[in-house]
């Protein structure tokens, strides 16, 4: 079997995996995104050679956190400025990562700390995560939402590898990735932008502008991601996060786009529904 099938065949399974755990109920896709967040977890802690329990009790922690304030035991007050405040922190938080990331990963890993590190990189995005479905006035568990974030996640890394692969001539960033192009970018962005409009149409639990902004959302913050990602293993001197999934590599090389959407996506959704 070789590299092309294997891709194919797991990255359908994968694909399964989150429609079905979704389509089951909250306990499904709690149980599937918590395996996802300990194996992530455990890639990124290699990367970064890091050797605790720590951030695992932390992962627990707020994974349990937000399973908790999904079933109304912890509510926000329909209040603007409580609003804004969560949003205010969680954006300080990730652009003080990006802005270490940009300098470079030793700076990152040096002034905010391993342990930090993958509370903001990995823990937070998986609890921000499973707090999307519920994001809605009777805080139930709404699967249309975030199986149409996953679409256009999808979107953007499907369209992007073929045009890039296909067409791309002009590297993006080469020193942190030499097969991103701007082609591949920008080819990702125009389509995920058309399968937003596709999703608005079937997906209604938010207004299509919401879509589109998402679509936006992912196309920059996705592909920043799969870059902060691969700058990571480029310091490791390796070339996949692990070999977990054949063709594919490991759960943090099929999952990274989404970590690194998902802070903003959820900011944007929680101010706007």
């Amino acid at each position: 079997m070789n590299n092309f099938t294997k891709r194919v065949i797991f990255g359908l399974l994968y694909v399964l995996l989150i429609v079905s755990s979704s389509l089951l109920g909250p306990v499904y896709f709690y149980t599937l995104f918590f395996i996802f967040l300990i194996i992530s977890l455990y890639e990124f802690l290699k990367l970064i050679e890091l050797k605790s329990i720590y951030p695992y009790i932390l992962a627990i922690t707020a994974y349990s956190i937000a399973i908790i304030s999904n079933n109304n035991l912890i509510v926000f007050e329909d209040d603007l400025f409580e609003k804004l405040s969560v949003s205010v922190f969680l954006i300080v938080i990730y652009f003080t990562f990006i802005t270490a990331l940009v300098s470079s990963r030793k700076i990152a890993i040096q002034y905010l700390g391993r342990i930090f590190l993958s509370l903001i990189y990995i823990i937070i995005p998986f609890s921000l995560l499973i707090k999307i479905p519920f994001l809605n006035f009777e805080n139930k568990f709404d699967i249309y939402i975030i199986l149409g974030i996953f679409v256009l996640i999808w979107a953007n890394d499907v369209f992007a590898f073929l045009i890039g692969k296909n067409f791309g001539k002009h590297k993006l960033i080469e020193r942190v990735s030499p097969n991103k192009t701007v082609e591949g970018f920008l080819g990702g962005f125009i389509f995920t932008f058309i399968f937003g409009y596709i999703v608005s149409k079937y997906c209604l639990s938010i207004q299509p502008i919401q879509w589109f902004t998402i679509a936006i959302i992912v196309s920059v913050f996705g592909v920043l991601g799969d870059l902060v990602e691969s700058m990571f293993k480029r310091q490791a001197e390796i070339k996949d996060s692990s070999s977990l999934i054949p063709g594919h590599g490991g759960f943090l090389d099929r999952l990274d786009s989404i970590i690194f959407a998902i802070p903003f996506i959820y900011i944007y959704l929680f101010l706007t529904t």
